[in-house]
């Protein structure tokens, strides 16, 4: 309805109330006129006193009407009106207001009481009427409100169900004291049991080995742990193994209180076994790419070796050719035992003996190791430190076997033009970091992509294991190492390693 209807439906309401009261008023004056007529046109005599008697109660029916209609003002008003007609009749033709043997008066007060007090009693109904009206519509109201708010829950509560039916990961929830409450599709799907057949059971049953899943549990609900998020092997009872990522926080209401766990358990079995396939090829490969580096590095020497040999003896007792080959002879044994010694590093890393070790001293520690090197090929080092805590948790010895072999690859590369090698460190609150950035020649992409590499190497007498036992260290250490290079204006290498207290906690 718009609001011009309602404005027309108003004044057409108020019209009709107007005029049923104007009707009301008619019929109140006509009753007191008519009760009037009959005393004024019935003689005055003791044989008709009975009647002005009954006339005179008849007043009662205009004045109780009054009231009932407009409460105690209208029935006050008609009792004045009855008074002001009736008074001059009593005191003229009914023996007066007041006499030994007449009570008009005490009729008149009674017109007045009766008025009034039907009126109040008419209008203390009215308001308890409305009163009741009111809480009638504020109940219906709240009903309707309650109507909604439950429609409103309902709809909610399917749509919370769907969606967790369509997850494809199970999710199952728990109360306080561990035991089942719901399930979905997905993780009666994954365990091969029914729902039913699950509630109220606790959770660490449902499996035949749930591979530290309840007692994951209890530390999330006791809150050890706010969230656990493991990967675990879980067999069900039917047998079934279950390799799972398995996530669970805790469920708590607006007051805080504990209201159990949320379990979501993805089946990643076929995302293991693709995982371990990765790996094992990726270990062939590996494998494959080593041997033909250690074939190829020992073959050249051995190939070398054997012509030496040969030389020696087609040259009979030539001490001057027997020299020289025994020079050749001796540089390949030592290139021979340079690999083998590179291949024992890199097969056998020793574990690094981790301890606080300030980067500043390892770094200073390195610019004398390499100084004398680098200046024999007019390089300077230069180094700064950003930050005075510089610690981490490492095996010094083998930082600085890092960054010996960062610095000298970097010195090789500007052994012809010199330069500049800046050695920078700096930190925040979860790493330390240090680049050594030289200004030679630089790599192109598809080099520096294999600097890492087993045998990998651009110079004829390195044996490409050099960056690689690098990254290995750098990986014992829980850190990183990265590479950046722009032919014709050098190569950076820059390397992450866990700050003192995140390095502890790993």
């Amino acid at each position: 309805m718009s609001g011009r209807d309602r404005r027309d439906a108003g004044a057409a309401g108020e019209a009709g109330m107007l005029e049923a009261s104007r009707n009301d008023v008619v019929l109140i004056v006509f009753l007191l006129a008519a009760i009037t007529a009959l005393h004024l046109f019935t003689t005055t005599s003791p044989e008709t006193m009975a009647m002005h008697l009954l006339y005179r109660k008849l007043y009662y029916v205009p004045i109780i009407y009054a009231g009932f209609v407009f409460g105690w003002r209208g029935g006050l008003v008609t009792a004045l009106a009855t008074a002001l007609t009736f008074g001059p009749h009593a005191q003229v033709s009914m023996g007066g207001l007041v006499g030994p043997n007449v009570d008009n008066l005490y009729e008149i007060v009674m017109f007045l009481a009766v008025g009034f007090l039907f009126g109040w009693l008419r209008d203390l109904e009215e308001k308890k009427a409305r009163d009741l009206r009111a809480v009638s519509r504020e109940l219906e109201s709240a009903y309707h409100t309650l109507e909604e708010r439950a429609i409103q829950l309902v709809t909610i509560q399917h749509y919370t169900q769907a969606i967790l039916q369509s997850i494809t990961s199970g999710v199952v929830t728990v109360g306080p004291d561990g035991s089942v409450a719901t399930v979905n599709t997905a993780a009666e799907r994954a365990l091969g049991m029914r729902e039913a057949d699950m509630v109220p059971r606790r959770l660490g049953v449902l499996f035949a080995d749930d591979g530290g899943l309840e007692i994951a549990l209890q530390q999330v609900l006791r809150g050890v742990a706010q969230r656990r998020v493991d990967d675990m092997t879980l067999e069900t009872t039917s047998g079934k193994t279950l390799h799972a990522r398995v996530s669970i926080a805790r469920m708590r209401d607006d007051g805080g209180r504990v209201l159990g766990a949320v379990v979501s358990i993805e089946d990643v079995s076929e995302v293991k076994a693709l995982t371990d396939q990765l790996i094992r090829a990726d270990r062939l490969a590996a494998m494959g790419e080593l041997t033909a580096g250690v074939a190829h590095e020992v073959r050249n020497p051995l190939g070398i070796i054997k012509a030496s040999v040969q030389l020696v003896e087609e040259s009979g007792v030539d001490p001057v050719r027997t020299a020289e080959v025994m020079r050749v002879i001796r540089q390949e044994i030592d290139r021979l035992d340079r690999v083998i010694k590179a291949l024992l590093d890199f097969g056998r890393p020793s574990a690094p003996t981790l301890r606080t070790t300030d980067v500043r001293s390892v770094l200073d520690d390195v610019v004398l190791f390499t100084s004398r090197f680098a200046g024999q090929a007019s390089v300077a080092i230069a180094t700064t430190y950003e930050r005075e805590d510089l610690t981490v948790f490492a095996d010094a010895d083998q930082l600085k076997q890092v960054f010996v072999n960062l610095v000298s690859n970097a010195v090789q590369a500007m052994e012809e033009t010199g330069g500049t090698i800046r050695m920078r460190a700096w930190g925040d609150r979860e790493y330390v970091y240090v680049s050594v950035a030289d200004t030679g020649p630089g790599m192109e992409p598809e080099i520096a992509d294999k600097v890492f590499d087993p045998f990998f190497s651009t110079r004829d007498a390195g044996t490409g294991l050099g960056l690689t036992i690098v990254h290995r260290i750098i990986d014992q250490h829980g850190g990183r190492i990265e590479i950046a290079s722009t032919p014709g204006r050098g190569t950076t290498f820059t390397v992450v390693l866990p700050s003192e207290g995140t390095g502890a906690s790993r």
